[in-house]
This record gives C-alpha cells, structure tokens and sequence, in this order.
C-alpha cells in the first residue's frame, strides 16, 4: 500500500480499541521475569559457550603483536579469535569504525580479539593473558583543540544554509545576543548492555541480539562477515533500553558470531560496561554559537545557530542547529555545522539526535533574549511562532500547534506566580525558580511491514521484525490490528523483533509506533478484503465489529470463516511526497520549577510539566510512560550527564554506571504530561507522529532556564553542577 494522499475516515477513526490507555500486553511478563531477552536464550541456543571481548588499550595506533599463547592454554578455553585468524573482516554500512579492530587501532576499547571458554569466569581470566604490544600514534581528543581545524560535514546535505542577509539583518537589530554554549559527550547507559548469542548451523548463522533495527542489522551483519544475506537470521524479541545506542551492529554481535565458528558452538556475549561506553556510540559534544536580533517589540530579525562537534574520519556531526532551522519566524536566517576530526569512540545517534542538545542552547538563548527585551519568555514565543517552514515559506505544517501547548502549559503550571526578577522566590533555604522550553521534533515516516493471519481458532497472528525498545510496540501493533478486524485484544498475537518476518520500520528516530502500525494497517486492509471474499460478501462495502464481517446484511464471525482454513495476508506502507509538500514536525511545551540550595548549589527538581502535540496518541499510558521516561533523561542531561575525556589518552574515564551519573527515582518529582487532542492525516493512515523523543526535547533547557530564574546564575556550559554556580550565589541570609 502507497500513501500518497491525505487520510480520511477509516477503520482506525472508530477509536474502540486504539487511542485507549490500555496496560501492555508484554507487562507481566517482564515484571514476573519472564521475558527472555537476548543473553537468556539459553532454551534456544544451549549448552553456549562464553565470549570475552578484549578492548585496545590505545587511542590510536597499530598493534606491533598480540600473543594469545597463554590465553589458549588457559582453563576451559575453546578459541580466541583475533584480526590474524578471523578472516577477511568488512563494515557495516551504518558503522564508523572497524567492529575487529587491528591491527589498527581507530579508538579506545575497539574490540581486538575474543576469547571463547566453557564459563564466563574462564573467558574472563584468559582475556587477561592475551599480551598485546602497541605502537600509540598521537590523537585529537579535544574539541575545542579541533574546531579550528573543523570542516563541513561532507555526510549532509546542508552543512550551511542561508535565508535573507543574516549578517545585514543582525548588525542593524537594535536588541542582539551573541552568546555560545556548550554540550559534553554523554552516554546511553541503558540498563541492558549490548549483548548477542551466536549459532552456526553449517552456513546459516542464526543471533540472538538486543538491536532496535533488525533488517539495518541483518544487512550489516552479512555485509561484516562477508556472507549472503539469506544466510543471517536475527532475532530480538525484547530490548532492555537502547535509546539509539542499539539501531546498527556493534562489536559483541560480531565477536559472537566469530567466536560460534571458531568454537563450533553456540557462543554469547556480552559487553562489559567499560566496553558498553567506550567501544559503542554515544552523543557527541557539542560547541554551539547562538546571535539572535530582533526588534524593540521583540519579534526576531535575524538568527543564527552554529556548531561544531567531532567524530572519528567518515563519521556524521551532531546535528544540533536542525530544530532552528524551522522553529521561529525571522526573514534573515544562518545554520552552520562543523566537522571536527577526532579520535575518540564513533559518536552516533542518541536520543533526539540534534534536537536534544540543539534545544538546550536555542532555548536558554530564547530566555536571554526576551530578559533583555523585558518580555515574558512565553509570550516572546508565541510572538515568534510560524505556521509555515521558515526556510521554504511556500511550504506550511502539516500541523503546529506550538502557541496551543504554551499557553495550556502555563495555565496548568501556574506560570502567572513565577517572579520575573531572578533570586526574589524562596523556600526556607531553597531558590525557587521557574523555567519553560519549546519542544520540538520533525516527524519521519519509514516503509514498514507486516503479515497478519487468520487462525482456524478465530484469532489473529500479527507479523513483523519491529522491535519493542520497553516503548510498548507489542500493545499499540496488538491494538491497531484489533480496530482493523474487529476483535478483542485478548485475540490478538503479536510477533516482533525476527528477521524472517516482513521487514519494518523499527524503533528509532520517533518513527517506530507510527510507522511499524501503519504497516499492520496495510496488511490488515489487505486480510479483511480476503475475509470479506472468503464469507462471500462485498469486500469495498465489509465492516469488522464484535468479532464478525458484514456487508449490510446478517454477520458472519470470523472464526466460522476460519474454519475453512487459516487466511494470511501481507503487505507494506511506503509513503509518497505528502511529507516533502507539508512539513511534518511535533511540537511541545516544557515547563520546569526548581530549588537550588542557597549555601551548596545543590538543584533539585520540584515538578514537571510537559504538553505535547504528536498528531494520534495511539496509547495514552504507554505514550506517557515514554514521555515522563524521556523527561527523567532530560534532567539527566542538565544537571549530572557528562563523559569525562581524558584528553592524553583518549578515552571516557568514567565508563561505567558508579562514575556516568543518570537521575534516580529520588531526583525526579511530580511528573505531568498533557497530550492535546490531535489527528495528523497528512502522517498516514493512523493519524499518528511519534512522541519518544519529543519528551525529551527541550527539558534541559527549561531546568537550565529554571536555575537561572531561581538564582540568577546563568550556566552555558552543561551539566549545571554545583561547582559552576556555587562562587556566583547570592550571599546566604
């Protein structure tokens, strides 16, 4: 099925089933410790041995020699594979670096060799006998060292866009900021380290894997080992966290299936969490200049965004100025990336990719302009709002309902007691404070597919390598194909995350649940035509209701139209060009109060508030859970996430879980999230965009925008930690 033209009225409008907050149908399963994930196939793959990955101890260099002698001789050792016996090794379309490294070295903890025993504890031991000598070559390991040297990135299509005369427009504005902010490196830090088992069964390699795409996957895995494609099979039926650390291949996968041919058995592996930070991607820093002009009144003129981040040769920039690009009204406009080459691990997408870090300084630039222009920070939004791309003017959202979110938001937070002057509010020892941030993140669509049967028993087996990332993929495909055919949920099975089901779109970027259900829309189409022909009616005229087709006349139920035997149907979504003639973006309001400690600097958050507009809320709770998680992360990201590069040697020092700090339940309050009633029928049939990311997007910002109000200390350089404000508080009373 192609999506061309714009939806109207279909089964999903019925809203009986999709558009409820319905619990999630893999709940109990992961709560009662029932799900299996990847290293638990144990039923699937017995008798695995253990893989040890041994990471290079250098930045940058060669390897003059690695002697596994000692290693092979070692308790229970059945292999160790290096660059010297694993044969000729590829990469993945979608991987910077080398997954076996050497004997060049392109960063810190690349993997190097495997070491296969009968235990964890052997292979673990053994890898420490593994004897490496290494030639290190001098690296580049800071940022601001290298933005001199920085370059357009060659990987986008617009490294530098220009609208109107920025440069004109902004010398001649009678109210400018010129002001620069900065990001660090920040980890995903999922819960669940990237982990694989690997079987060979003669040629055909099967592998149990935690990755969010499985088809990029599959491709990727084939492409690295050299090996047909057919002969790759992946499956991934739960995901303990990714946050786009786990959309493409990554080394555990690869030394897995290494180490299974090597030891002629079914080999797992898992990274250690130094290796989980380290060898697999992460956010990029960033280095971000922000100069906005506008008039007395306080509508924009001129605006430009510039940055510049760092990635090892061939890898892609942080896309931090794509938000600015078309999120307030200005004639004289300037968007500028800059590619720094670097030697640290490959940095790659992490949640809301570009906008996550791009809103945490145009946001905060947004509240220093409308202090100096002495206008309250949401009207001087809403003064600057567009209902068309700014760049492309001929072109207008398909929906943007941006000025609705900040006023609901303020209503609801009560931003009309928030004091305009900094440091005047206070809680016995705490500065309070008041902080607001737009939200904003583009829509994407992505072909998708799906198979969905009619069992003999009456109900209905759904079909597809969507992946469920703990966001509720299983519930909200179980739903959508509810509403199609007419049934309870209770008669709907959802299978995920196989390569030998139809191809989807899978979890990423905020296009998974719109995407993946719009393919089982498709498909489901295509099984009621069939139905309806089997039961003998009018397909174009068959309504699907309480477990029965019809066409105006007496209904026939569905498990008597099985009886004759199981009908399946599959099929695919692919999109037009509605999404190149309307912009289709999701837009949102974030709204923060915290307290800073007068005497330490201690922030804490008080409560929360975010307003979303994401076209179709296909499950309330399960959209909620994603939002009030990505709010969690947002906090994260402003007040305690950073990796610390060690700018000799060229590594995150602190790569694991005691050192990387993430918010805990004690750090995070009163959550609330709004979902504004809203279709999008230019997205696709469902009606729906995606909301993950959008939660994100923006919070940092209002927390930053938050301290400041509370003490008048104003912080560009994340994460806002003590140390930064504690000289510049106002004197304890």
């Amino acid at each position: 099925m192609k999506f061309t033209t714009p939806a109207t009225t279909n089964p999903i409008d019925q809203l009986k089933v999709v558009g409820q907050p319905v619990d999630r149908i893999d709940g109990r399963l992961k709560t009662t410790g029932s799900a299996t994930y990847a290293y638990e196939q144990n039923q699937a793959a017995p008798h695995a041995a253990y893989g040890y990955v041994v990471g290079a101890a250098i930045a940058k260099g060669r390897i003059n020699a690695i002697d596994t002698t000692a290693a092979r001789r070692a308790a229970g050792v059945l292999a160790v594979v290096t660059y010297e016996n694993a044969g000729p090794i590829g990469k993945g379309n979608f991987n910077t670096a080398m997954l076996l490294g050497g004997p060049e070295v392109q960063h810190y903890h690349q993997a190097i060799a495997v070491v296969v025993a009968e235990t964890f504890e052997q292979a673990r031991a053994a890898a420490a006998l593994v004897k490496v000598d290494y030639a290190r070559q001098p690296g580049a390991f800071d940022l601001r060292d290298a933005m001199a040297s920085a370059v357009p990135p060659k990987s986008e299509a617009k490294p530098e866009d220009r609208v109107g005369d920025f440069e004109g427009g902004y010398a001649s504005a009678p109210v400018k900021l010129d002001a620069s902010y900065t990001t660090p490196d920040q980890s995903h830090a999922m819960m669940e380290p990237h982990a694989s088992i690997a079987a060979w069964n003669g040629d055909q390699l099967t592998l149990w894997t935690s990755n969010q795409m499985i088809n990029w996957g599959k491709a990727d895995l084939a492409k690295t080992l050299g090996i047909p494609a057919d002969k790759v099979r992946l499956i991934s039926p739960y995901i303990g966290g990714g946050f786009g650390g786990k959309l493409f291949l990554r080394a555990e996968a690869v030394m897995a299936a290494l180490g299974a041919k090597a030891a002629g058995r079914p080999v797992k592996v898992t990274l250690q969490r130094a290796l989980t930070i380290n060898n697999t991607t992460h956010r990029p820093a960033t280095v971000q200049r922000i100069r906005i002009g506008a008039t007395r009144e306080g509508r924009i003129s001129a605006i430009a965004h510039e940055s510049w981040s760092g990635n090892l040769p061939g890898g892609s920039p942080e896309t931090a100025v794509s938000q600015t690009r078309l999120m307030y009204a200005a004639p004289n406009r300037l968007t500028r990336m800059r590619l720094a080459t670097l030697d640290l691990p490959e940095g790659n997408a992490m949640r809301a990719p570009g906008e996550a870090p791009g809103l945490m300084a145009l946001e905060v630039a947004m509240d220093e302009m409308a202090e100096k222009l002495k206008i309250d920070p949401v009207t001087f939004r809403i003064i600057n709002d567009t209902t068309v791309d700014p760049e492309h003017r001929e072109r207008k959202f398909s929906q943007r309902r941006l000025v609705q979110c900040l006023r609901q938001g303020a209503e609801r937070f009560g931003w009309q007691h928030r004091q305009v002057e900094p440091g005047k509010t206070r809680d016995g020892r705490w500065l309070v404070g008041m902080g607001v941030a737009v939200a904003f993140r583009n829509n994407i669509v992505m072909k998708s597919g799906a198979r969905v049967r009619l069992e003999r028993d009456g109900t209905v087996t759904v079909e597809t390598d969507m992946t469920d990332i703990g966001t509720g993929s299983y519930t909200i495909i179980a739903q959508t194909a509810a509403e199609m055919l007419g049934l309870p949920l209770e008669r709907i099975t959802v299978r995920l995350g196989d390569s030998a089901y139809p191809a989807s779109s899978g979890s990423g970027g905020q296009w998974g649940a719109n995407s993946s259900t719009a393919g089982v829309y498709a498909a489901c189409v295509k099984l009621r035509e069939q139905i309806a022909r089997a039961a003998g009616l009018d397909a174009a005229a068959a309504e699907f209701t309480d477990s029965a087709v019809r066409a105006g006349g007496k209904p026939v139920d569905l498990l008597q139209v099985a009886a004759n035997g199981v009908i399946t149907a599959e099929d695919t979504m692919e999109y037009g060009d509605l999404d190149k003639r309307y912009q289709q973006s999701t837009f949102g309001a974030h709204f923060v109060e915290v307290g800073v400690d007068v005497a330490t600097g201690e922030v804490r958050v008080r409560r929360m508030l975010a307003v979303c507009a994401a076209g179709r809320i296909l499950n309330p709770k399960t959209a909620r859970s994603q939002v009030i998680g990505a709010m969690t992360m947002g906090v994260g990201g402003a007040l305690m996430e950073e990796l610390a590069v060690d700018k000799k040697l060229g590594y995150f020092v602190n790569h694991d879980l005691a050192g990387y700090e993430v918010p805990v339940h004690a750090d995070i309050p009163h959550q609330d999230v709004i979902f504004l009633d809203e279709t999008d029928p230019m997205s696709s049939p469902m009606k729906a965009k995606g909301v993950g990311e959008l939660g994100l997007c923006g919070v940092g910002a209002a927390v930053a925008n938050a301290v400041y109000n509370a003490t008048g200390v104003r912080v560009r350089d994340y994460p806002i930690t003590l140390d930064k404000m504690l000289d510049k508080l106002p004197a304890v009373a």
